[in-house]
Order: structure tokens, then C-alpha cells, then sequence
């Protein structure tokens, strides 16, 4: 059999022809491999857990409201509620405008982000770690709202409502937005001396709590107070509330590793060991010293170590975690009886609570992290390196002084501008009439 051979010439136009196929289809699998990349950097199962986390963190607000309003005499409650809910709504227009950019945005000096982010400009659906940019921007728009709203159970029953709306607004720009780009933000200053907080320990519940100290000095103490005895008004409306905190605290401290993986695990665990723990120190501690232990009290004691492990919660093991909450329970309630000796009216424990439990889990995070744990994290004291502790007390001192001299100048601006304190008559009548003309309860 004669087979006929193919010359030269007419081979070259099909292996050309084929060399083409072949370079194109290796272009195009490089083109879709490449893009293939670029989405499997969000992980759905990650920003499903952030996208809950989320609505855990905004759960918290009302269940603040819950926890202060029920502290408070009836006349004052919807005023209670309503420093909570217009936080809500005055700290997502000032996230959106340019607070997110200010904390996240590209550093300038280590001290304050840019406007890139304004408007959210820029954050969309593209990746910011294993989730989608807006998901990372809406989880940590939650923590902004809750942090000014928490400083006004330091003034509650006697702050006019436009002033606190005024304070609040230039609080978050001028206090919580530049201490979480120090602490949180690519190049912030504390971030890059390795000062830990995994939760916002510092940049929530310190600067918070300080700055609810200066205030309570400042606008001065209630009618009555030390003449007075005032009782929560609706007990189980707080412990409601601090029910819902607690559970809220699981999307604050797990959903801060950002991921649903080991850190978000571990954050869980110890957030909820803490918060038991300190419930009964508390307990243990208030039976000791009024000879019995109170249902507030038990609240409040969880509410005092889940603030407290808010910062080491994906740092710590959960053991350490029991001590913090031991230490938390104890000192925080010391911390509640200080202020009838010296004098000033925390009406509703805002700096015994979150301002010491704040500062107890933020040094302790430079006593117990350990690296193992957590890659991101650093060995503390206890794992052979003291430095850590000495980085977490400079934290504390920057953000804290940072607060203090800022709140200071905001109280004396807003002040004068419209005035801090409703009048005595507007106080003895309650403030829910005074400034919203509405009552909580009829009949």
C-alpha cells in the first residue's frame, strides 16, 4: 500500500492554524483562571458569617436601650431609648459620609485615614479579605454606633437631647473615628507598635467609658442624688436587655477574627466563660458586702466580663479567660461602690462597667496572649514576654488621654453653643415630656 506524503508546504497552514488554537485556548484558560482567583478570595461561608455577626453587633443598640431604660425612673425611660435608636440612625450617616473613611481609609501619619472611602467611594463587592469590602464596612459600622451610645448612661435623666445629639456626632469624628484607625487601620500607630485589641476593648469600651466619666463630672450630679435613693424603674426590662447583649457579644467578639475559622471559635468560647464567670464574682462579691446578691447585680457583672474580654477574646485561652472574668467581676463592682464615696453620679455605670472593664481585659491581654492561638496575635507576659504589657498600658494611655482632653473641649463647645442640661423644672418633670413629648407609659 502507497500512502502520500504530506510536502512541507501544505503542513505548514494546519500546524500554524493549530499553534493559534492552542495559544488562544491557553490564553483563555489563563484569562478564566485568573479571574477564577479574584472571586475565590470571598468565601461565602466567611461573609455569611460576617453578614450575621453583623446583625448580632446591631442587636446590641436596642438591647442597650433595654439595659439602660429599665435602670432609669419612668419618667425618663423614652429619652433612654431614644439616645440608643438615634444612634442608630445619626452614626450610619456619618459612617457612610466619611466616618469609615477616616477610620479605614489610606493612613496619613499613622494618625487619621484620608477620604478615600467618602461616601463609600470605592467599597464595593471587591475583596477585603475572604469577604466582600461592604460587608467588612457594614460589620464595623455596628461598632461605631454602639460605642457613643454607650457614654450616655453616664448622663442619663439630665442631658438635653440636642446637645447629645450635637456631642455625639462630633464624639464619633473626633474621639472613636481617629483611635480606631491608631488601633484597627492599615499603618495605624498603635497597630504597628503591636498593641492588641481584638474586639475594641480600647477603642470602644476605654475610650467610652472615660469620656462618660468626664461627662458625669462635668454636667454634674442629678437632683437629689445622695438624698435619693434610685432604683431601676423595670427591672426585667434591663436584665432583657442585658440578655440580649450577651447574645449580641458573640457577633462583637467572634465576628472580629473576620472569618469563620479557629480565631472566631476560640473568641466565642472565652467570650461566653468570661461573661459567666464574672457574673457570679459579682455575686459572690455583693453577697460578701450587702449580704445578699441581687438579679442587677448578676447582669451587670456578665455585662462587666464580656466588656472585659472583649479585647484578648481571640488571644487568650479560654482558662484565661476565667481569670479576666474573675478580676472583672470583682474589680468592676469596687469600681460601682467608688463613685458613693467619691461623689460623682455614673447614673448608670458607664464608666464602672465599660471604662475599668475596658482598661482590666486590655492590660490582661499583655499578661496571658499567646501567639499560638493566634498568628496575628503576640506571646504576653506569661509566655515570656512582658513588653507586650507595657505595649497595652501605652495604648490605654494614648487612647485614654486622647478621650479625655477631646471629650473636655466637646463638652465645653456644645455647651455653649446650646446648652448641656435641661432646666430643673424640664428635670423634676422628666424628660421624656421635656424633650420628646411623649410618655413610655400611660395610666
Amino acid at each position: 500500500m502507497h500512502t502520500r506524503r504530506l510536502s512541507l508546504p501544505s503542513r505548514c497552514p494546519r500546524a500554524l492554524a493549530l499553534g493559534s488554537l492552542a495559544a488562544l485556548a491557553v490564553s483563555l484558560a489563563s484569562t478564566t483562571a485568573r479571574a477564577q482567583a479574584s472571586v475565590s478570595t470571598i468565601d461565602s461561608g466567611d461573609t455569611a458569617f460576617m453578614l450575621v455577626a453583623s446583625a448580632l453587633v446591631l442587636l446590641m443598640t436596642p438591647g442597650l436601650a433595654l439595659f439602660y431604660g429599665g435602670m432609669v425612673r419612668k419618667k425618663n425611660v423614652v429619652a433612654t431609648f431614644m439616645y440608643s435608636f438615634y444612634a442608630l440612625a445619626l452614626v450610619t450617616v456619618q459612617w457612610v459620609v466619611f466616618g469609615y473613611s477616616l477610620c479605614f481609609g489610606r493612613t496619613h501619619w499613622g494618625l487619621i485615614g484620608g477620604f478615600d472611602y467618602a461616601m463609600l467611594n470605592n467599597v464595593g463587592v471587591e475583596p477585603r479579605g475572604t469577604v466582600p469590602h461592604l460587608a467588612f464596612m457594614a460589620f464595623q459600622l455596628k461598632f461605631a454606633i454602639i460605642t457613643p451610645a454607650l457614654i450616655s448612661g453616664a448622663f442619663a435623666e439630665r442631658m438635653r437631647f440636642s446637645a447629645y445629639a450635637l456631642f455625639t456626632l462630633l464624639w464619633t469624628t473626633l474621639v472613636y473615628d481617629p483611635v480606631a484607625h491608631w488601633t484597627w487601620g492599615e499603618g495605624g500607630w498603635l497597630a504597628k507598635l503591636g498593641v492588641l485589641d481584638f474586639a475594641g476593648g480600647t477603642v470602644v469600651h476605654w475610650t467610652a467609658g472615660l469620656s462618660a466619666l468626664v461627662t458625669a463630672i462635668y454636667i454634674g450630679k442629678r437632683l437629689g442624688f445622695g438624698r435619693e435613693h434610685f432604683v431601676p424603674h423595670n427591672l426585667i426590662m434591663t436584665v432583657t436587655g442585658g440578655g440580649l447583649l450577651w447574645f449580641g457579644w458573640f457577633g462583637f467578639n467572634a465576628g472580629s477574627a473576620l472569618a469563620a475559622g479557629q480565631s472566631a471559635a476560640l473568641a466565642f468560647v472565652t467570650t461566653h466563660v468570661a461573661a459567666g464567670t464574672a457574673a457570679l464574682a459579682w455575686s459572690v462579691a455583693e453577697s460578701r458586702h450587702r449580704g445578699k446578691p441581687t438579679l442587677l447585680g448578676l447582669v451587670s457583672g456578665l455585662v462587666a466580663g464580656l466588656v472585659a474580654i472583649t479585647p484578648a477574646a481571640g488571644f487568650v485561652t479560654p482558662a484565661a479567660s476565667m481569670v479576666i472574668g474573675l478580676v472583672a467581676g470583682v474589680l468592676c463592682y469596687g469600681s460601682v461602690l467608688l463613685k458613693e464615696k467619691l461623689g460623682y453620679d455614673d447614673a448608670l455605670d458607664a464608666w464602672g462597667i465599660h471604662g475599668v472593664g475596658g482598661m482590666i481585659g486590655a492590660l490582661l491581654v499583655g499578661v496571658f496572649a499567646r501567639k499560638s492561638l493566634n498568628p496575628a496575635g503576640a506571646d504576653g507576659w506569661l509566655a515570656g514576654n512582658p513588653m507586650l504589657l507595657a505595649k497595652q498600658a501605652l495604648g490605654l494611655l494614648a487612647a485614654g488621654l486622647w478621650a479625655v482632653v477631646v471629650t473636655l473641649v466637646l463638652l465645653k463647645v456644645v455647651d455653649k453653643l446650646v446648652g448641656l442640661r435641661v432646666s430643673e423644672e424640664d428635670e423634676q418633670e422628666g424628660l421624656d415630656m421635656t424633650q420628646h413629648g411623649e410618655v413610655g407609659y400611660h395610666g
